[in-house]
């Protein structure tokens, strides 16, 4: 397809592999610097982005926005990028509830744009297979065909936008939630004194879960984006006249955890497993 100018709002470690697909595709892609880290004006550069130095001048000479930023803060980035009167197609590529894509939406179309909804399952993607990134909404299709080619596989799906927040919902209710579920049983276990225990039968009736109980430590230094995320996943079940504690209680493991945020390393799991006890 004809290379297009896209706005891309902000590129943290998804976003800005996200770039880089559609960097290789032969597109223009901008950020804003503005107020942003030295580690995101590294990763942008390392995409081949294209720094705008505000959101103003980036919106201005974009055809498309993309969004891709922390579920707690997607809602005031729409705002943002509505106020600046944007007349494009703006694609909200986050972790969000149904109900908070409406609210996107409503905000987006009343500055002037078009909307799709996306939702991305998989880790940043490097090379195909790995990611996929769903569309949903009238210009979904079209949105797709930027990545056509790249490491990202671009998926619109035959439903409203709406449609593919809710796939990554359910999604991660179950990838990430089971994450927090694990490294809780394994916090309480240390608890009551029988976490070896508990290994060795796991060993002997599920081999897997042990490594998987891991992956609470393992991840850590994402705990602090997906609070957020779990909030959005329980209104979601609350929303449907489901039971939404269990992923409230899994917002409270990631927010324990949270003081890992950008660390080095993750780290080890006796001291992730301690930290969830207090």
């Amino acid at each position: 397809m004809p290379s297009r100018t896209i706005a891309l709002l902000h590129p943290g470690a998804m976003g800005a592999a996200l770039g880089a697909c559609l960097v290789s595709r032969g597109h223009r892609v901008l950020w804003s610097s503005a107020g942003r880290s030295a580690a995101t004006a590294r990763r942008a550069q390392a995409a081949g982005l294209e720094d705008a130095e505000n959101m103003a001048a980036a919106l201005r000479d974009a055809d498309i926005a993309i969004s891709v930023c922390p579920p707690h803060n997607a809602l005031e980035l729409a705002r943002a990028v509505a106020e600046n009167r944007y007349a494009g197609v703006f694609v909200d590529a986050n972790a969000v509830s149904p109900a908070t894509v409406r609210q996107i939406e409503e905000a987006v179309r009343a500055g002037g744009a078009d909307f799709v909804d996306g939702g991305i399952i998989g880790q940043p993607p490097r090379k195909p297979g790995s990611t996929r990134l769903y569309l949903a909404g009238g210009k979904a299709a079209e949105t797709a065909a930027l990545f056509a080619g790249s490491a990202l596989e671009a998926i619109a799906l035959d439903g409203p936008a709406g449609s593919a927040s809710a796939l990554k919902i359910c999604y991660a209710a179950w990838s990430k939630g089971a994450t927090a579920l694990l490294g809780g049983i394994r916090a309480l276990a240390r608890h009551e004194g029988v976490e070896a225990a508990l290994l060795a039968e796991w060993q002997l009736s599920s081999p897997q879960t042990p490594a998987r109980s891991e992956e609470v430590a393992q991840k850590a230094e994402k705990a602090w984006r997906w609070v957020g995320e779990m909030e959005e996943i329980a209104a979601t079940f609350h929303a449907a006249g489901l039971p939404s504690g269990f992923h409230l209680a899994a917002a409270d493991i990631y927010r324990r955890l949270d003081v890992y945020k950008d660390a080095a390393q993750p780290p080890a799991v006796d001291e992730a497993l301690d930290r969830l006890r207090r």
